[in-house]
């Protein structure tokens, strides 16, 4: 079954008239033989047909949805095209250098037992705790020396042990002989499950589809952010939570927090925390991205918020999914791709056989766009049905949906999308950075327009408040 169709079948809803939906363009657009295009373009169209249900629930009227595969592809890589003008006046790219050499220590490394494993090394603390696991310096070659040390499988239980993110490479098959794979598999890629009941509540007025619709956006580091600033690119006042001492990847914040406002409160503190909860007792939506077991320790679980604001649409983005042995732990992009089986396709060459990752971060702006469609399908619901809804994504889901969709053959030589090719589905805007350009909204809708109405923001330089 295709992306789109999986996904449109999760809607609950008769299909969306033939010609609704209009998608050009096709794979290969990056050098993977993964269908990286159709599979974003899927999400990324669902977005749209969601989107047109909560239009025709405010105005009777439906409106025709397009997506251009190339842009739907070039989103998977946003970060790579955000630029800010330097003090010569010349665009160049935003870039985090302490992210970067952590980025650069991330890889696929053989164990003893001859299988391969990623140690993950994203974030300073991480790469800290990592190091000192595998008594390695910060090199590729001494990491490399440290992992050649172990077993694979004994490596990941001590990765696990550490609460540090990485694993050993699987194929597609030995993922679905996994006890956690095998649960996933029986899963919707996205779930919308009802926890509470509450009255209907229709969509507020306004001249947007999620106008008077407030989001409180605690996920750091892509796929969280990408749900959220999908919500504001069709009106949303999405307030984003976070505290200065968060580890952040500031690149990436830039890029995902177009049209938010960012405010910090340190839930730490017993006074700051009842401001974030005197802030969900009016909202709409609470999405966040923390380890399952962390967030109900808070406090914050789906339940605990759906007593405090019954009607409320709870978001829960994180790499492994909700259920499952595995759901306990960390992760990010390339683990994904690790453990569902994607990086294990690999490549060959005169030097042998080794696992390759994917050439942009697609389960990580997949899975973002997924949190979004089953938010704005959760609030359709509300409207017609009431209750308060938890809305359920992960990384791993979302490989394994993408490893689903199949492979094309032969790759032309040279594929890639630089600045130049993306020139035309950029824009530009201003922002505490200064003049920044970045890539405009990729779904087209003939009515209503998506943009953000709000300058990319500073980190924690809002009051904790909503708009309205």
């Amino acid at each position: 079954m295709s992306a789109f169709d999986k996904l449109i079948a999760i809607r609950g809803l008769p299909l969306p008239e033939k010609d609704e939906v209009s998608i050009t363009g096709s794979d290969p657009v990056l050098n993977t033989h993964f269908r990286l295009a159709a599979t974003a373009s899927a999400a990324i169209a669902g977005i749209g047909v969601a989107v047109n249900d909560l239009w025709e629930l405010k105005t009777g009227r439906r409106q025709s949805i397009a997506i251009d595969a190339v842009a739907a592809t070039a989103a998977l890589k946003s970060k790579n095209y955000f630029q800010a003008k330097n003090a010569n006046g010349v665009f160049e790219n935003v870039t985090d250098a302490s992210h970067e050499a952590n980025r650069g220590l991330t890889g696929i490394f053989q164990t003893k037992d001859g299988r391969w494993l990623l140690p993950h090394f994203g974030l300073d603390h991480l790469r800290r705790r990592m190091l000192d696991l595998l008594q390695a310096d910060a090199d590729t070659e001494s990491i490399a020396k440290a992992v050649a040390k172990w077993d694979a499988l004994e490596l990941e239980n001590a990765i696990d042990e550490a609460r540090v993110c990485g694993g050993m490479i699987r194929t597609n098959e030995e993922w679905l002989q996994e006890p956690h794979g095998k649960i996933l598999a029986a899963k919707p890629v996205v779930e919308i499950i009802k926890i509470g009941d509450s009255e209907p509540e229709p969509m507020p007025a306004g001249d947007r589809p999620l106008s008077g619709i407030k989001a409180l956006d605690l996920t750091r580091i892509l796929a969280g952010p990408i749900t959220g600033r999908t919500l504001a690119e069709h009106g949303a006042d999405v307030l984003m939570v976070s505290a200065p001492h968060l580890p952040q990847v500031w690149s990436y914040v830039a890029d995902t927090s177009h049209g938010k406002r960012s405010c910090y409160l340190d839930l730490r503190d017993e006074s700051e925390k009842q401001t974030l909860l005197d802030l969900v007792k009016t909202a709409d939506v609470f999405s966040q991205g923390y380890r399952p077991d962390k967030i109900n320790q808070m406090g914050l679980g789906p339940e605990a918020l759906a007593e405090i604001r019954p009607g409320l649409v709870y978001v829960s983005i994180n790499c492994y999914g909700a259920d499952g042995p595995f759901s306990h732990r960390g992760g990010w992009e390339q683990i994904a791709q690790i453990m569902t089986g994607i990086a294990a396709e690999g490549v060959q060459s005169s030097s042998g056989y080794k696992p390759k990752t994917l050439p942009a971060a697609a389960n990580d702006y997949i899975t973002g766009y997924l949190g979004a469609y089953g938010t704005l399908l959760a609030l359709a619901r509300r409207a017609r049905e009431g209750g308060s809804y938890h809305v359920r994504v992960s990384l791993c889901q979302t490989g394994m949906m993408i490893y689903d969709q199949g492979k094309v053959g032969t790759l032309p030589e040279n594929l890639n999308l630089g600045m130049s090719d993306v020139d035309s589905l950029c824009m530009e805007s201003d922002s505490h950075l200064g003049r920044i350009k970045h890539l405009a909204p990729v779904l087209s809708l003939s009515e209503t327009r998506p943009y953000w109405a709000l300058p990319t923001p500073k980190m924690g330089s809002n009051d904790p408040r909503w708009l309205g």
